[in-house]
């Protein structure tokens, strides 16, 4: 069915606003969950942020930091839009110089590196692959070629292809998913392990989806539990050197990887199964990782933390 919207002023008494219309020119309304977004879908993974509407909340203009990452430089995946990109801006208003790496969205990327300029931020822009382990490579000699050292690595970058069924997931899309979002952290850390001193922090993404299983995205939560379990043993195996290594298993946030995944009917009500009702914007998500790359989390390494409107409690 193919859906027009339209926003219900109803004197700013209708919380729930967007009403949706077939094309027999019939509406109604969703009462079992508050709208957010109008329907929409993008067909390229992992999304263009500049395509989204309303444009993801990525900056919090009342956070002003405390010098928390001074002088540290932090390499992130997917750093040109969605998560990357709020924690890559937290980051820089802590201090920090960013590597922003990113696939092929050149104007996410340029948007994201003229803010941290605005900002006064420093940022080198890095794009290519992170399936190919000589980008990986890479990626941790220009870091140190422009810097001189890597204190934190971000493993963001990620798919997730929806699926009704295992039967619907070709080996080809298995492989895509699997190198996109566990092969590269496996490159990746590895390329920047050897500059790594200690005190420095390995932040990898996971899911909630991890923990509860979403029937829709087989592969996607296959890759995301791999994460899990590389995180806790990597930690184990690096606590004597004072690397800590943690994930974060982000829930429904408003990033172009949703609309480049999810049939747009299902995006007005993103995270509206949540105990809170909504998805979170990108700007809430970014304390956690400053969090974890500081010495506020000396003693954190090894743990899944989680941050989903009370979607999972872990």
């Amino acid at each position: 069915m193919d859906y027009k919207f339209y926003y219900s002023n109803n004197n700013g008494q209708d919380d729930y606003g967007l009403k949706y219309i077939d094309e027999n020119g019939y509406g109604y309304k969703c009462n079992k969950f508050k709208v957010q977004f109008p329907p929409q879908e993008q067909d390229v993974q992992p999304g263009m942020e500049y395509l989204m509407v309303p444009r993801p909340i990525f900056d919090d203009p009342s956070y002003i930091g405390s010098m928390k990452l001074k002088d540290k430089v932090a390499v992130i995946t997917g750093g040109d839009s969605g998560i990357g990109r709020a924690v890559a801006i937290a980051y820089i208003k802590e201090g920090c110089k960013v590597v922003i790496v990113y696939l092929n969205e050149d104007k996410d990327a340029y948007e994201t590196r003229d803010y941290i300029n605005s900002l006064g931020g420093t940022c080198l822009l890095l794009k290519g692959d992170v399936k190919d382990s000589c980008f990986c490579e890479y990626i941790a000699n220009e870091t140190m070629n422009k810097f001189g050292r890597i204190d934190i690595l971000v493993n963001n970058a990620g798919v997730q292809f929806q699926q009704k069924s295992l039967l619907d997931i070709s080996d080809e899309q298995f492989d895509y998913t699997m190198k996109t979002n566990m092969y590269s952290i496996f490159y990746l850390t590895k390329a920047c392990l050897k500059y790594m001193c200690p005190g420095a922090s390995i932040i990898n993404v996971s899911s909630v989806t991890t923990f509860y299983g979403e029937p829709e995205l087989i592969d996607y939560v296959t890759s995301k539990g791999a994460i899990v379990g590389f995180t806790r043993s990597l930690s184990t195996n690096l606590a004597d050197k004072n690397i800590r290594v943690n994930a974060v298993a982000p829930g429904y946030f408003w990033t172009a990887l949703q609309p480049a995944c999810w049939e747009k009917e299902k995006i007005p009500t993103l995270g509206a199964d949540a105990p809170m009702k909504r998805a979170g914007e990108t700007y809430e998500i970014a304390p956690l990782f400053v969090y974890l790359a500081s010495k506020d989390s000396s003693y954190v390494t090894g743990q899944v933390m989680h941050i989903n409107g009370g979607l999972y409690k872990g």
